[in-house]
């Protein structure tokens, strides 16, 4: 079991290191006045981490908010 762990990281990291390599092309992104180019690949990274960080705050502030309603006596 351990080997086939280890071969999905492989293949995992394998496919990463080739997308990363085959979206060098650089986009620019603007918001209001500021503008940002980086690469593709940075940009889809940046949206991924990003997206966790968000869905990560509303599942902790949900957990809160039902947390807080069941401890409260009605």
């Amino acid at each position: 079991m351990r080997t086939l762990y280890i071969a999905l990281i492989v293949v995992f990291t394998a496919i990463v290191v080739l997308f990363k390599f085959q979206n060098l092309e650089t986009v620019t992104v603007s918001l209001l006045s500021a503008s940002l180019t980086l690469p593709v690949s940075g940009l889809v990274f940046a949206v991924y981490v990003l997206g966790m960080l968000t869905g990560g705050f509303v599942l902790a502030l949900l957990r809160g908010w039902v947390r807080g309603a069941r401890q409260r006596p009605d």
